[in-house]
């Protein structure tokens, strides 16, 4: 289901694997971008992450438990507790997972109808993007702002050559 390039939190794929990818793609595209999903985890509106689970399942429990989940407030160690109306709490075992099928529609399913011919690897939230020239990756990179129309403020860390 999950897109070829997308590594995190899969069976049998891990960031090991995403950087070999990375490194025989540097050999055959000449610019790459580094894109990182600003506050993710903090801030991915919940009803997308529900509408990611709805496309996957029919099990209403599933989506039941999902919503519940997500409006769970967060504890800090005092005891007091703080209501939450975005985001996946982090360190959790079901973020990682929610995110991916997030990303799978917000990113890469959006890439790939976008920009067919460029590989990527995504590795939950951190995209490296391979270009075959300067101007590709400009027109990429001009494009973040709409990561499949999620809303999420995506950061070009670097563009660069891998000359």
């Amino acid at each position: 289901m999950f897109h070829p390039d997308s590594f995190g939190y899969r069976p049998g794929r891990s960031a090991v694997d995403a950087v070999g990818r990375c490194r025989e793609r540097c050999w055959s595209n000449d610019w790459v971008i580094d894109l990182d999903i600003r506050k993710f985890f903090d801030s991915v509106p919940w009803r997308l992450i529900v509408k990611a689970v709805e496309a996957n399942t029919d099990q209403p429990w599933v989506i039941l438990y999902v919503k519940r989940w997500l409006a769970a407030p967060l504890q800090r160690s005092d005891g007091s507790r703080v209501e939450r109306d975005r985001g996946t709490p982090q360190g959790s075992a079901v973020s990682p997972v929610l995110a991916n099928l997030f990303l799978h529609y917000a990113f890469d399913t959006w890439m790939t109808r976008r920009f067919p011919s460029v590989p990527f690897e995504r590795y939950v939230d951190d995209v490296v993007v391979h270009c075959r020239s300067e101007a590709q990756a400009r027109l990429v990179a001009a494009a973040r702002s709409m990561v499949g129309g999620c809303g999420r403020s995506v950061s070009v860390g670097v563009m660069c050559t891998c000359q």
